[in-house]
């Protein structure tokens, strides 16, 4: 009875740590660029000083669903959408090159491009600065040209590009914030292939009618792993009644 207890409680537990990411995919339905997550069981042996008798749940997370999430029209200029696959590049506070979609832009008060959340994004020198401007516009090409503050009409300066990159999909794993990094590299080359699309966003893709019916899923499978444990210990009992004296 002690190997079915001890299956049961690590399948409970494994449960809830699969629930946990479900929930975390439909609190970010709503993300900008947020790539869901999958998750899945395997049944693991416990090795120790002696033969491999028991088994354990355990949860593990083999994958990411990198299609490309709906595009939302919100015509403001410095809200981009990548077109087809490719990523923008960020960077962490250690200076790790890292992988968004995000492209909710804004400028800190410092004229530092960021991504809604203030991290930064990456040009073909570094962070890209901006200085005071009356327009700006992104090409395609992620090019960054503005008209600057007291300038004429027609008198434009392209100040940096943002960096565009492709590489193999897969060789990328998610980070805990959410965002890309590659086994093969630490440094990304830009692909002139990658192509953005001004005035739009791209939406999470989440699939929010998929991620509530796992919730039910899990729900109910955890519920039957519980009764199992109840299911041991009322037999446990019993037992111990037969062997008194």
């Amino acid at each position: 009875m002690d190997k079915l207890l001890y299956i049961s409680m690590t399948g409970a537990r494994e449960t809830g740590l699969a629930q946990t990411k479900t929930a975390n995919n439909l609190a970010n339905a709503s993300t900008t660029g947020f790539k869901a997550d999958f998750a899945q069981f395997r049944a693991m042996p416990v090795y120790g000083d002696g033969a491999a008798s028991r088994v354990f749940a355990m949860t593990e997370r083999p994958g990411y669903r990198l299609s490309g999430g709906g595009s939302i029209t919100t015509d403001r200029e410095l809200d981009v959408s990548l077109q087809g696959n490719g990523w923008m590049v960020t960077q962490n506070e250690e200076g790790e090159e890292l992988l968004t979609r995000r492209g909710d832009l804004k400028i800190d008060a410092n004229g530092t491009l960021t991504d809604g959340v203030g991290r930064v994004i990456m040009g073909d020198g570094g962070p890209i600065s901006l200085p005071p401007f009356e327009k700006i516009d992104i090409a395609a090409d992620g090019t960054i040209t503005i008209r600057p503050v007291g300038a004429q009409a027609n008198e434009t300066a392209i100040v940096d590009r943002i960096r565009l990159v492709n590489p193999d999909a897969k060789s990328l794993y998610k980070t805990t914030e959410g965002l890309f990094k590659s086994n093969d590299t630490e440094i990304f080359e830009n692909d002139i292939s990658v192509q953005l699309q001004t005035g739009s966003l791209e939406g999470s893709n989440v699939s929010v009618v998929e991620e509530l019916s796992n919730m039910i899923q899990l729900s109910r499978q955890y519920e039957v792993q519980v009764k199992m444990m109840a299911s041991v210990e009322e037999r446990g009992q019993a037992l111990d009644r037969l062997l008194q004296p």
